[in-house]
C-alpha cells in the first residue's frame, strides 16, 4: 500500500509522486487508464480494444488498482474497471490525456463503440430465435382484464402516448393499450416484433404501432417529438440489455414530455450468470445505481416498488428479485430533482 506524500486516491491513500511516475512510465498503463476513463470496461474488453492478451492486460491493471487509480465493480463473475476521477491532480490528468493520444494513434479508442455494441449482440440474436409458440402460449383467448383497464384510463393525468421499450413478447401491451390513446412498441429484434404483430392483431389494438430499432434512433425521437413527447416510457427488463445503462436512461428521459413519467422495471443484483446466455449484459442493478441514473437524467425519483415473485412465477428469471423505479420529468427544466427520494 502506498502511503507517502503525493496524490490522494479514492480510498484516501496518498500515492507518492515517484510511484506515480513509475506507474505512468509504461504506455500500456496509460492506455488502460484512458480507456477506463471513457467507459467502465472488463479486462476482456480492454484486451480486445488493445489487441493484447488478457494476462498482459491484467498485469497492467493490477498496479493501477493497487494505487487506487482504477476501481473495480463486480457484476456476477465479471469485474468492470473505471478510472477514478482526479480532477485536481494535473499529473494524473496529463497521464490520461497521453493515454488517450496513444489510443487514438493505434485505433483502440475507435474500437470502443464496437466493443460496447457487442455487449448487446447476444441478446438480439437470442430474441430473434425465440419460438413463435411462446407468444401463442402468452396470449389468453378471453382477456377480460382489458375492459377493466380501459375503464380506469380516465384516472390517468396524461394518456395520449405511451412507449413500451424492449417490448419483447408484447405482454405489457395488454396493460398499456387500454389506457393510452397511442402506444409505440419498440424493439430491435425483427423476430420479436413479428410475434408482437401477431399479438396486436389478435387483440385488435389498432392504435398500437411497432418500431424496429432502438430508443436512441433519430427516427423514433422525431416521431415522439412530433407528438409532443411521451406521457409514459415503460422500460421493462430492458436496462440490463443496455451496454451503457446510464446513457440509456438519459435517452429514455429524452423521449418524455414535461410532466411525463418513466418506469424502469428490472432486476436487483443477482448471481444467475446463466442469464448471460440469453443476452443479459448486466446481472441486475442496486437501487442506488438506478436512482443515480435517474437523477443524472434530470428526473425526480418518485419511488421504488418491489415486484413480488407471485407476479412473475414462470421463466428463467422467476427466482430473481424484481424492482420498479418510477420517475417524473419536471414541468420546468430547472426544477430541482431528488434522486435519493424514497
Amino acid at each position: 500500500m502506498l502511503v507517502a506524500q503525493g496524490s490522494a486516491t479514492a480510498s484516501g491513500r496518498a500515492v507518492p509522486r515517484v510511484e506515480l511516475y513509475k506507474l505512468f512510465a509504461e504506455p500500456g498503463r496509460l492506455q488502460v487508464m484512458a480507456l477506463c476513463a471513457e467507459e467502465e470496461l472488463s479486462v476482456s474488453e480492454l484486451a480486445t480494444l488493445l489487441e493484447d492478451s488478457q494476462p498482459q492486460v491484467s498485469r497492467k491493471v493490477a498496479p493501477l488498482r493497487e494505487a487506487g487509480i482504477l476501481e473495480g465493480r463486480r457484476d456476477g463473475t465479471r469485474t468492470f474497471l473505471r478510472a477514478v476521477a482526479f480532477a485536481s491532480d494535473a499529473v494524473v490528468q496529463d497521464a490520461i490525456a497521453e493515454g488517450r493520444r496513444l489510443c487514438l494513434a493505434d485505433g483502440s479508442l475507435s474500437r470502443l463503440p464496437a466493443v460496447l455494441a457487442a455487449r448487446e449482440a447476444k441478446g438480439l440474436e437470442h430474441f430473434d430465435e425465440a419460438p413463435l409458440a411462446a407468444v401463442a402460449r402468452a396470449t389468453p383467448t378471453s382477456p377480460e382484464h382489458l375492459a377493466h383497464l380501459a375503464a380506469l384510463s380516465p384516472l390517468l393525468p396524461g394518456r395520449q402516448l405511451a412507449l413500451d421499450i424492449g417490448t419483447g413478447d408484447g405482454l405489457v401491451l395488454d396493460v398499456l393499450a387500454p389506457l393510452y390513446q397511442r402506444v409505440i412498441a419498440v424493439d430491435r429484434s425483427r423476430g420479436q416484433l413479428a410475434r408482437v404483430a401477431q399479438r396486436v392483431g389478435a387483440r385488435g389494438f389498432n392504435h398500437v404501432s411497432l418500431f424496429e430499432g432502438s430508443y436512441e434512433d433519430a427516427t423514433l425521437v422525431e416521431r415522439v417529438d412530433a407528438a409532443g413527447g411521451a406521457d409514459l416510457v415503460f422500460a421493462g427488463r430492458a436496462l440490463h440489455h443496455a451496454s451503457r445503462p446510464a446513457a440509456a436512461v438519459r435517452s429514455l428521459a429524452r423521449l418524455l414530455k414535461r410532466g411525463g413519467h418513466l418506469v424502469v422495471l428490472d432486476y436487483l443484483p443477482h448471481e444467475l450468470d446463466a442469464l448471460r446466455e440469453q443476452g443479459d449484459v448486466w446481472l441486475g442493478f442496486p437501487d442506488v445505481d438506478v436512482r443515480r441514473f435517474l437523477g443524472e437524467a434530470q428526473l425526480t425519483v418518485l419511488g421504488g416498488i418491489p415486484i413480488p415473485a407471485a407476479f412473475h412465477p414462470e421463466g428463467p428469471d422467476a427466482s430473481l428479485t424484481w424492482h420498479a423505479w418510477v420517475a417524473h420529468k419536471p414541468q420546468h427544466p430547472h426544477q430541482s430533482h431528488h434522486p435519493s427520494a424514497a
